[in-house]
């Protein structure tokens, strides 16, 4: 085995911590989203002024070597705004909408750093579309492509829960496909790191250890709570949630699958939720290696510069609140978010 696998192997059995903490986070360009109960912050290593003089706009592959901005919001959780937001199923909706929203803002805000231009943000228009072809393309590609493939041979799968098997089995392959492919994307190797550097500093946190690089560095990049895991499980409870319906006819099944995709994120959310208490047992530790296995594709091993980046985003959030002393309801929300 080779110096680079050997440290790779390391580097993904680090250590892990045994307790969830009520904080989360994205990777985004040159930077980490880092966010708690009550705020939250992100990150990023902008370029250097030499990188950006005369208005040049950084080279894809240079990567910036100047100061870190940090930029902090106060976040109030939709969900603590109303009771039935807070049931289960419907709680896990509420929570990944709020969480894309403001990944997709924190991304507009490492976006306009990078282009060196902080004082005008990419404009809602823009992200909105963004999102909007973003879900498009996601429904599409991992719901309707696998359905319509398995419709074809629908009178050669019989009894119904044999098509119903064989299209999660589609849908699984798409998936699994599509990370392969994007791991092995140049342009997305320090988002990369970076999502191994925001895994490394939660756990860094969560075993109560000072939130340095080095300490850091010490943490395996992959986390129980990492949405990676999160969509493979989404792809498992599928089968459950699709199969009572059968085989009907095109015009209710393709409809089905859009309209049962809360159903099915819901279901996941209270899973991983699940999982996550009871990460110290040997049963909820054998349900979640395939996840945890599939964040390989997704992370990579950040450099020490990156793991600064990462604990500066969650610094700002710790200046404002202490995560450790939310209450059970502030915590909810908070499962799907590494």
């Amino acid at each position: 085995m080779s110096e680079e696998a050997v440290q790779a192997r390391r580097a993904d059995e680090g250590l892990q911590s045994r307790r969830d903490a009520p904080v989360g986070g994205q990777a985004v360009l040159e930077g980490v989203m880092m966010r708690g109960v009550s705020t939250w912050a992100v990150a990023v290593r902008k370029p250097a002024p030499e990188q950006v003089a005369d208005g040049r706009v950084p080279e894809r592959d240079e990567v910036p070597h100047g100061e870190i901005d940090v930029v902090s919001e106060p976040l109030v959780s939709w969900i603590r705004r109303h009771r039935v937001l807070r049931l289960p199923v419907i709680r896990g909706v509420v929570a990944l909408a709020e969480s894309l929203k403001i990944g997709f803002r924190a991304l507009g805000i490492s976006a306009s750093a990078q282009a060196g231009d902080q004082d005008e943000e990419i404009g809602r228009g823009t992200w909105a579309g963004t999102v909007i072809v973003s879900v498009v393309f996601a429904v599409g590609l991992f719901f309707l492509v696998p359905v319509g493939i398995a419709s074809l041979l629908k009178h050669q799968l019989h009894p119904a829960l044999v098509f119903v098997l064989v299209e999660k089995m589609i849908r699984i392959g798409i998936f699994l496909g599509y990370l392969w492919l994007i791991s092995r994307m140049r342009e997305l190797q320090r988002v990369f790191e970076y999502h191994g550097a925001e895994h490394k500093t939660i756990s860094c946190y969560e075993a109560g250890l000072p939130l340095t690089p080095e300490n850091a560095k010490r943490f395996s990049r992959l986390h129980p709570r990492c949405g990676t895991s999160f969509l493979l499980i989404v792809m498992v409870v599928a089968i459950v949630v699709f199969a009572p319906l059968g085989t009907p006819a095109w015009y209710i099944l393709f409809p089905s699958r859009v309209v049962g995709i809360p159903l099915v994120a819901g279901l996941a959310f209270e899973l991983i939720k699940l999982f996550g208490k009871k990460r110290d047992k040997r049963w909820a530790q054998i349900l979640m290696a395939p996840g945890m296995q599939l964040q390989k594709l997704t992370t990579r091993e950040p450099d020490l510069a990156q793991l600064a980046v990462a604990i500066a985003a969650l610094q700002a959030v710790l200046a404002v609140e202490n995560p450790d002393q939310a209450t059970e309801e502030e915590r909810v929300g908070m499962e799907v978010v590494a």
